[in-house]
């Protein structure tokens, strides 16, 4: 994506199914539990370069002891930094008390960061706000080792004034109404009415105080905890628990928006966002690997037991199609399959725009992220290439041995044009200082171009297009193409996303403003007033009858047409070359993705009523020239 976008968070953890003293002995450390962590969530880095933090808990530790530990960072490599800060609070203990150093049991009681449960998160902030209280995971602390909760996830939730409302029901003051705040008080206060229920049966049973916090610990039913604190919750999420007693837990959303994957063994149960991170944390098989079910909880309890159980009313399942072309990392065997078709997919009609001139077509990428998109469409294309041959060799009369050769050694011109430079990072200063960084931040082939060539560039999706507009088209029309295609893998983003995905602002879009270009440019400003009256009026309806009105917006127009007005604004005005813009349609997508059908943010088709109110005050939102956020 040559758009910079803020992105879904990465969550990762750990339940040690042995006693600790056994993981030090098999694997010859006190850190390795700490390592096993560190490389879940190294492998998931993509998914969070805002902050990262981790926690640890520690099971059946004496009245006196702690037994929560948190480490977070919002500095420079936060991955690193909250893995060694986890690993010199270890080191510490064992350097000042040397005896104990190699003793497994002295180490779990009195050691920082050695505990049985640990919950990493990878932050990518979607509000603009930054610093070590933004990162997770978020603690609600308490003297009753069951009432503690430890929380980090990957989610957003579209009705923070609901459920804001609803604490205030229940009693609380809440301190803001971020999600995150909603989500904790919303799953403490369930956990809290669990334990007063539970202190109650025990003590009708006669249970002095001390032992009825033991049996609490021991039967506390996340099953239900967790299927109350969900029942209004409108968004998409994959969250991830511990709590001071010993269970931990994980949840997804009904319609399976955000990814959750884990893998159980008699020593582990493992949970991260993506599966290949798992798979190389602990050298295992694609096929060991489950996917946490839409609308279930993975909950392993303080015995050990694991349980994976139904907690939300069952709803159409979307799992984000973004998370395939884009977000997740290519190295998922799924995820690298789906992204070859998207490439392939898109053979025919580039074809058809260079008018199969294959000596004057040369084919390349940007960014890096694309590449496997382009692999497939290579693929595509020397398919093309050896049926042209097939065709010729069948058909035509007295071939020669040098024509035959000619055919079935014709390669498709692939070069690598513009390689981005890691070191200038552009997407972290301002937008009126990166016009002129990113006309570095590229390093380009010279001397492959000829002046009579099409050059075809694979972008994964585009966004808002100001790369494209600002500098990449600039540093391609250096080359001196007789004319540039930019060719996105993904549809045109017509929608804002309200799931995770940093996109909220319908202005943003390029897609959206050539809808309103061709609007103008026929005559039909008056719709404009139309979708906002529908839109204003949809705000005071109940959450579950508010459609998308945006939708009329683009009604009158074809996909074609919106393409070539997008090349009209992404052109800048002194570009030499030709130049027009190929997107992947809808019915490719599906194609290619078909087990993620989550596609809102092309065709708004939403799968919470959420969405749909959040597309329509992103509209308002345009028409009032207002810069607010649309959730």
């Amino acid at each position: 994506m040559s758009d910079w976008i803020g992105h879904e968070c990465g969550i990762a953890a750990i339940r040690l199914l042995k006693p600790f003293e056994y993981y030090v002995e098999k694997y010859g450390s006190p850190t390795f539990p700490i390592n096993c962590l560190y490389l879940l969530m190294e492998k998931q880095h993509n998914r969070g370069q805002d902050g990262a933090g981790a926690a640890v808990i520690k099971m059946d530790v004496e009245p006196g002891k702690p037994f929560i530990f948190r480490s977070r960072s919002a500095d420079k490599d936060p991955i690193a930094q909250v893995h060694q800060h986890m690993l010199a609070s270890l080191a510490e203990s064992r350097r000042e008390n040397p005896q104990f150093a190699d003793d497994p049991i002295w180490l779990k009681r009195n050691a920082k960061f050695a505990g049985e449960l640990l919950l990493g998160h990878l932050r990518y902030g979607t509000r603009g706000q930054s610093g070590i209280s933004f990162c997770h995971p978020f603690l609600r602390q308490s003297n009753w080792r069951s009432r503690n909760l430890v929380l980090a996830g990957n989610f957003n939730l579209t009705n923070n004034d609901q459920l804001f409302e609803t604490l205030v029901e229940l009693g609380q003051h809440p301190r803001n109404e971020t999600d995150t705040v909603m989500v904790l008080e919303k799953i403490g206060h369930f956990l809290d009415e669990e334990n007063d229920r539970l202190f109650r049966e025990f003590r009708k049973e006669g249970l002095e105080r001390p032992a009825i916090s033991e049996k609490i610990a021991d039967n506390l039913d996340l099953t239900t905890i967790l299927r109350r604190a969900v029942r209004n919750f409108d968004g998409g999420y994959t969250m991830a628990g511990i709590i001071g007693n010993g269970d931990l837990f994980v949840i997804r959303d009904a319609c399976g928006i955000r990814p959750g994957f884990f893998y159980r063994d008699d020593e582990f149960v493992v949970v991260a966002s993506e599966r290949p991170a798992i798979q190389t944390a602990f050298n295992i098989p694609i096929d060991s690997v489950e996917e946490i079910k839409p609308g279930h909880a993975l909950i392993v309890r303080k015995n050990g037991e694991i349980l994976h159980e139904q907690i939300s009313d069952v709803q159409t399942v979307k799992p984000c199609s973004f998370e395939r072309i884009y977000f997740s990392r290519g190295t998922d065997r799924d995820i690298y399959s789906e992204r070859k078709q998207l490439g392939r997919q898109l053979t025919e009609p580039i074809l058809k725009a260079v008018d199969y001139d294959l000596d004057n077509t040369v084919f390349s990428y940007i960014p890096n992220t694309a590449d496997a998109a382009f692999y497939g469409l290579m693929e595509g294309t020397r398919a093309y290439v050896a049926a042209r041959a097939e065709y010729h060799i069948l058909h035509e009369k007295d071939l020669s041995a040098e024509r035959i050769a000619e055919l079935i050694n014709y390669q498709p011109r692939m070069e690598k044009i513009m390689t981005k430079d890691a070191k200038l990072r552009t997407f972290i200063t301002a937008d009126s200082d990166r016009r002129d960084l990113v006309a570095q931040v590229y390093d380009t082939t010279y001397g492959i171009v000829k002046k009579t060539d099409t050059l075809v560039v694979l972008d994964d999706s585009i966004v808002r297009g100001t790369t494209l507009r600002e500098s990449i088209l600039r540093i391609l029309d250096r080359l001196s193409p007789k004319r540039i295609i930019i060719v996105s893998s993904a549809p045109e983003i017509r929608y804002p996303d309200c799931y995770g995905i940093d996109m909220s602002k319908l202005k943003d879009f390029v897609a959206f403003q050539a809808a309103v270009g061709l609007t103008k440019d026929r005559g039909r400003e008056a719709v404009f007033a139309q979708i906002y009256d529908a839109c204003k009026a949809s705000m005071d309806l109940p959450r579950d009858q508010v459609k998308n009105e945006v939708k009329l917006l683009y009604k009158p127009f074809k996909p074609h047409e919106v393409e070539a007005k997008i090349a009209e604004i992404l052109r800048p005005p002194d570009l030499k070359a030709d130049f027009e813009v190929i997107y992947q349609n809808i019915e490719g997508l599906h194609a290619a993705c078909p087990a993620h059908q989550g596609d809102w943010y092309f065709t708004g088709d939403y799968p919470t009523p959420g969405g749909n109110r959040v597309v329509n005050r992103s509209f308002i939102n345009f028409m009032e020239n207002s810069d607010a956020r649309a959730y």
